[in-house]
């Protein structure tokens, strides 16, 4: 039952995630000619994960993503089948916020400024997959090293994790849009890909392969520069401090008990 409400709150985070932050795309539109479109995308996205961080983070840690889940896995902080709950529950979500943002611009006769319901694609590299696996392999590097060290147990960052971490999504949406849309999530490529089709379909495997890359040199790396957890020395000794404090016994003086028994 644990792991069921687990994967609902990853499959609404999703949802949330393509649904605000792809639909701001299709209504700002991305390209060079509109700068600001990069700023109000990249904020879209960010902000998403500030408030389903406080929302559903306490729930399942509000990964919200495949390669975010494949850091946490590596790292030891969830089981294999956990990872596959939310892997599926991450692509649902996806699929879901796609096929609403669908019927929302098609019924209203909207403009898709995107073209492809914000799907990701190598336009930006000039159709180059090498470029595009390397701008998303070192964008999500980054995404997930942040993730793993604000979440990390031996530091103490408080509640401001939350806004790290969408701040963090923000900026590699700001340098990452004009080269490849940045994807850094798989099931955030994969929901419009799926119902845009073309283009945005034959280049998918370079937005599901990088993450997951990146993800998994990101964990591994993190790990080693962490290192393993020093156990704590509970010492049973006393200090001098509490030795000093303790009362000090008196000698029973023997000629004294003599004299009374005289």
């Amino acid at each position: 039952m644990e792991s069921i409400k687990k994967y609902v709150a990853e499959v609404i985070g999703t949802f949330v995630l393509v649904l605000l932050g792809c639909g701001t795309a299709m209504l700002v539109g991305c390209d060079s000619a509109n700068g600001c479109g990069y700023v109000l995308t990249a904020l879209a996205f960010g902000l998403v994960i500030v408030g389903m961080a406080y929302c559903i983070g306490n729930i399942s840690g509000c990964h919200i993503n495949p390669a975010v889940s494949l850091g946490v896995l590596i790292n030891g902080g969830m089981t294999f089948t956990d990872f596959v709950g939310y892997v599926v529950s991450q692509c649902v979500g996806a699929i879901a916020g796609t096929g609403v943002l669908k019927l929302i611009f098609d019924l209203g006769s909207v403009e898709d400024k995107t073209g492809g319901y914000g799907a990701n694609g190598l336009a930006g590299v000039n159709g180059s997959s090498g470029a595009g696996l390397i701008v998303e392999i070192v964008l999500t590097f980054i995404f997930v090293m942040t993730i793993l060290g604000v979440t990390s147990k031996k530091a103490n960052h408080g509640s401001f994790g939350g806004l790290i971490i969408g701040l963090t999504l923000t900026l590699v949406h700001i340098f990452g849009i004009g080269l490849t849309g940045t994807s850094v999530n798989p099931a955030r490529s994969l929901g419009p890909a799926l119902v845009a089709g073309g283009d945005a379909l034959s280049d998918l495997w370079v937005f599901i392969i990088g993450p997951f890359i990146g993800a998994a040199l990101a964990a591994v790396v993190y790990k080693a520069l962490e290192g393993p957890s020093k156990p704590i020395k509970v010492s049973t000794e006393k200090t001098v401090s509490e030795k000093t404090s303790s009362p000090v016994k008196k000698p029973i003086n023997a000629n004294h008990n003599k004299k009374k028994k005289k």
